[in-house]
């Protein structure tokens, strides 16, 4: 039996980070806003050892203002907030995870139908992947600087809620004119890729339930892939097809850039037209990332229609042990490390 603890913890670790996105997604909105999801990386934070800084306030509005922007209709208590958590040594390769945490998503001023608000307590699953990928880094020790990026927000309506029609300026310096309130998860990704950018991470993903377009183009099983590198794609494909967690590879068109052309801004938040709706949200979200970072976006729908066997109804996890199994591959700690 020597050896078999070396086999069997890696899979508890797994079905831990599952669980914990599960839990996180079918969580009620009204109990889990943004202050609860910075409760829950604090207990990861203080789990693996690693440092947490949340930004907040005049510092939020002053240093990411789409962030702010988009979380200001929400009552005080539920304030936006960028989380962030480092684990690891300074001196190992850094590597960038960010995570969408809309924690309720009423569409803003544009608001959604009661159909499509119904489940919008998943909106923050892209949070809840980016959180279970950190706590399977660091229980696997890889050997990287690890920083997680998770912008906290609940889109709402008030009386100061963003209009459509608004320009915002973000932190990286562009002018974002507001098409619709209800593309607010690229907004806030936006200044997170920016801020994760600043620290010329090796490798940038990012997982976000982001658009309706993309459960049109593959259903709800395949979470759509796209980066520009087209090695870590590969990665993705082959470790997503091994371990039976797909992920499906959609086009960073760059022509389609034009269709979040603004008149009186660098560019808008969505386009006029509905068409390739997953990929117009992708090549806003490009224009934040850093061109010669490899990084990969998933847009996952985070959620089980129907139970399978294993496999229950309501929140999952889509692409998450894909994107670990690349990560473990590219940066195997060695047995001294362990």
């Amino acid at each position: 039996m020597t050896g078999e603890p070396a086999r069997v913890d890696p899979t508890v670790r797994q079905a831990e980070a599952v669980s914990l996105v599960r839990d996180l997604v079918d969580t009620p909105a009204g109990d889990l806003g943004p202050a609860e999801l910075e409760k829950a990386v604090r207990q990861v934070a203080e789990l693996i050892g690693a440092e947490i800084r949340v930004t907040s306030g005049k510092d939020l509005d002053e240093g990411y203002p789409l962030i702010a922007a988009v979380g200001r209709a929400a009552t005080a208590e539920r304030a936006p907030r960028l989380i962030e958590l480092e684990w690891g040594r300074p001196d190992h390769p850094r590597v960038a995870v960010i995570g969408k945490g809309v924690c309720f998503d009423s569409g803003g001023l544009d608001l959604k139908p009661a159909s499509g608000m119904r489940l919008m307590k998943k909106d923050m699953g892209g949070a809840a992947h980016a959180l279970a990928l950190a706590r399977l880094v660091a229980g696997e020790r890889l050997p990287v600087r690890l920083h997680l990026l998770i912008p906290a927000v609940e889109n709402a309506v008030s009386g100061n809620a963003l209009r459509p029609g608004d320009i915002v300026k973000s932190r990286q310096g562009l002018h974002v004119e507001i098409d619709n309130t209800d593309a607010e998860g690229r907004l806030v990704l936006a200044d997170a890729l920016t801020k994760a950018g600043e620290s010329e991470p090796e490798l940038i993903v990012d997982f976000a339930t982001l658009t309706g377009a993309a459960r049109v183009a593959l259903g709800p099983d395949l979470p759509a892939l796209f980066s520009n590198n087209d090695e870590l794609a590969d990665q993705l494909a082959r470790s997503g097809k091994e371990i039976a967690d797909p992920t499906w590879r959609m086009p960073i068109w760059d022509a389609y850039e034009e269709m979040l052309k603004s008149d009186v801004a660098d560019l808008a938040n969505a386009a006029g037209s509905p068409m390739a709706g997953a990929v117009v949200a992708t090549m806003f979200l490009k224009r934040f990332v850093p061109k010669e970072t490899p990084w990969a976006h998933l847009d996952t729908y985070a959620w089980r229609d129907k139970a399978k066997p294993g496999r229950p109804k309501g929140g999952e996890a889509l692409g998450l042990r894909a994107f670990f199994a690349v990560l473990e591959e590219r940066y195997r700690p060695l047995p001294t490390q362990r």
